[in-house]
């Protein structure tokens, strides 16, 4: 097996490409391992080129709202009262670490996501 770091961008197409000749490996074959290896290698290349931002917070709870057909009403057992409610959806208010555990428990939204300090917004 000639495997080695992927460095550059020419290294990283060619990364590709011999994955695409052994998407169809089985498994514990020397190809099927030859592929885990490339896998393995090329997320930690995307992971260090192409790094991703969590979401703002009212982002990622909008998001879950939107995905789920969740009303502001669904979401007072996590955040309080709707007033409440209003007040994180607009930016007025900041979660607190209650609801955050909250949020993450009853709607699956990553903690790291709803700890990040909001975004600054646009006046």
């Amino acid at each position: 097996m000639d495997i080695k770091p992927i460095k550059t961008d020419a290294d990283y197409r060619a990364a590709l490409n011999e994955i695409e000749s052994l998407m169809l490996s089985a498994p514990d074959t020397p190809e099927g391992e030859k592929l885990d290896v490339l896998v393995t290698l090329i997320e930690a290349y995307e992971a260090r080129q192409f790094p991703m931002e969590l979401p703002d917070p009212v982002a990622a709870i909008k998001f879950e709202m939107e995905r789920k057909g969740l009303t502001v009403k669904d979401l007072e057992p996590m955040i309080g009262k709707s007033n409440r409610v209003y007040e994180i959806l607009n930016h007025k208010r900041s979660l607190t670490l209650k609801m955050i555990w909250k949020l993450h428990e009853g709607l699956g939204i990553p903690a790291e996501s709803l700890i990040k300090p909001p975004q600054a917004r646009a006046s």
